[in-house]
């Protein structure tokens, strides 16, 4: 048997009675104490913006061109290859060491 106990952390606040009233109501419907309704809304809510800031749906169309992208990528233009030979000059591979300084800023 564990006999850990659970960590717990503690979320009070303040509402208007009109909003405080509904919530009891709401819960009352569910037969739940205010404070299963709110923490069980509150997550389920939570849930649903964390899946929908992570995942990225696409449909079969969208789909297709991703992986066509993924597939056949576009060649490098010139800035993006001017880019990585300038990295690449930084770049000292015996230290691992970026070598960069600043550089005035032309206007």
């Amino acid at each position: 048997m564990n006999t850990n106990p659970i960590e717990r952390g503690r979320i009070t606040m303040r509402v208007p009675a009109p909003v405080q009233q509904k919530l009891e109501l709401a819960a009352s419907m569910v037969g739940a104490t205010i404070n299963q309704f709110i923490v069980q809304t509150a997550l389920r809510e939570a849930e649903r913006i964390i899946e929908k800031e992570r995942v990225i749906r696409l449909d079969a169309s969208d789909s297709l061109a991703f992986v066509n992208a993924l597939d056949n990528p576009i060649p490098p233009n010139k800035k993006l290859l001017d880019a990585l030979q300038d990295q690449a000059t930084r770049f000292d591979d015996k230290t691992g060491i970026l070598g960069w300084t600043p550089q005035p800023k032309s206007i």
